[in-house]
């Protein structure tokens, strides 16, 4: 019975990305299918998502009751000391 299974190709070797297949020590005959370079629409699909969030969060105004970003900010960082620098 053949089956399908996901996975990317590293080199010569495939990490599987969803179900593993049962594995003996015995070799597998296996056939792949390169899938056609899908960044362009993808990176599309990110901006358009990236858009709706931000739209949605300037649009819920959730940062109103900061009045001085920058100083709200700076109250922030107080709150750790920062890396690699004595507190």
């Amino acid at each position: 019975m053949q089956r399908i299974y996901e996975a990317i190709l590293k080199g010569n070797l495939l990490e599987w990305t969803r179900e593993v297949p049962k594995q003996s020590d015995l070799p597998v005959r296996v056939y792949v299918t390169l899938q056609a370079d899908r960044s362009s629409l993808s990176a599309e699909f990110r901006r358009q998502k990236t858009v709706e969030i931000l739209e949605k969060i300037a649009a819920s105004n959730v940062c109103a009751d900061i009045s001085d970003p920058m100083k709200w900010q700076r109250e922030l960082r107080q709150d750790r000391p920062l890396p690699g620098r004595d507190g």
